[in-house]
């Protein structure tokens, strides 16, 4: 997930996003990396979207999956501890069914921003809009940014 990674690092450093960095980089790496494993068939890709809000950060990844995304009731062997990790590292995180998509899965974190870009973003309509991304997959070999 080094694109999905290298993507939402740019983002949070072009919004003055201090700190969590990590928390929300690697929440990027697990939601992105499930919905390749489970939410889309082979020749197509999800897309990974971040929103900006005064106090925090909400990253979404659309899948074109099915199924409920869930933290698993028991310790898992190998695989299947990404969201038990969303969860301990998100403020909140939720799924839901999406236009055009089956689903998106959330997550917020709540981050501290220099004083001037929290002031840009309450204040209404700024440049800090969502910033959204495909990352490559077989079928598209470069990244569509909207």
């Amino acid at each position: 997930m080094p694109g999905a990674r290298a993507f939402a690092r740019r983002v949070l450093e072009d919004w003055d996003v201090r700190g969590r960095t990590d928390d929300v980089l690697l929440c990027v790496s697990e939601l992105a990396t499930n919905a390749l494993l489970h939410g889309v068939p082979a020749d197509r890709g999800f897309l990974l979207r971040l929103l900006p809000y005064a106090e925090s950060v909400r990253v979404e990844v659309h899948d074109s999956g099915g199924g409920t995304p869930a933290v698993p009731d028991h310790e898992p062997d190998e695989s299947g501890r990404g969201l038990m990790l969303v969860g301990a590292l998100a403020d909140t995180w939720g799924w839901g069914a999406a236009p055009r998509e089956s689903r998106v899965v959330r997550v917020r974190h709540r981050a501290a921003r220099s004083a001037d870009a929290a002031d840009a973003i309450a204040s209404g309509p700024t440049r800090q809009h969502p910033r959204s991304v495909a990352p490559p997959t077989p079928a598209s070999p470069s990244p569509a940014r909207h």
